[in-house]
């Protein structure tokens, strides 16, 4: 059945990286998530979109042994391929929409 998700930008989990969860499609888990604190450095088993909803994220990632940063605000995105080591840390309170391989990191 159709489902309307309304002021998903306020959401709030009991925990960092708490999350809602919207669909499943194809072995694919979509889900918002709410944090506050730093999630870890982590290299996930498939690709990763990682979408903010609002505040900001830095968005640390490494690329040939180097460790970059970006500043993602309410709607940048992030994709992280196989193999890509990254951690988001976000600035205050931030709504993240994730799509990652079910069972992912």
């Amino acid at each position: 059945m159709a489902r309307i998700l309304k002021d998903v930008a306020t959401f709030r989990a009991d925990k960092a990286w708490g999350a809602l969860d919207v669909a499943d499609i194809d072995g694919a888990s979509v889900r918002i998530h709410w944090t506050d604190e730093p999630y870890r450095w982590h290299i996930n088993d498939g690709a990763e979109v990682f979408a903010v909803i609002a505040g900001e994220v830095d968005m640390r990632y490494r690329h040939c042994g180097e460790e970059h940063v970006a500043r993602l605000s309410a709607g940048d995105i992030f994709v992280a391929d196989i193999g890509d080591e990254h951690v988001a840390e976000p600035i205050g309170e931030a709504r993240i929409l994730v799509v990652e391989r079910k069972g992912s990191v």
